[in-house]
C-alpha cells in the first residue's frame, strides 16, 4: 500500500532533500515507523521519548486533521496522503 508523504523543509535533511516521499503503513504509528527505517532519525523529530505525537508538529491525512480523526491510530489507505505540517507561532 503506498501512501504519499509531505515532508516539511525542515525535515528534509532526514530524507535526502526529498520533499514527497512514497512509503507503507497502515496507520501513523505504521507509517512513522517505516519512516524511521528509511530515514534514520525523523522520527525522534515527529514523537517524544513515549512515542507520542509532538505537540507542535501537526498531521493531516487528506486534508483531515488526525486530531479529528483516531490520531496516532488513523487508518490509512492506499493512495492516502499525508501531510506532516509543524506548527508555527508568533505574533
Amino acid at each position: 500500500m503506498a501512501i504519499k508523504v509531505l515532508i516539511p523543509t525542515p525535515l528534509q535533511k532526514f530524507t535526502n532533500n526529498e520533499a514527497t516521499i512514497q512509503c507503507e503503513g497502515g496507520n501513523i504509528v505504521e507509517l512513522l515507523d517505516a519512516l524511521e527505517g528509511r530515514y534514520s532519525g525523523i522520527k525522534a523529530r515527529l514523537c517524544d521519548d513515549s512515542g507520542e505525537l509532538r505537540r507542535f508538529v501537526n498531521f493531516y491525512v487528506n486534508s483531515e486533521d488526525i486530531r479529528f480523526l483516531d490520531g496516532k491510530e488513523t487508518t490509512l489507505n492506499d493512495g492516502d496522503e499525508v501531510s506532516i505540517v509543524p506548527a508555527v507561532a508568533g505574533g
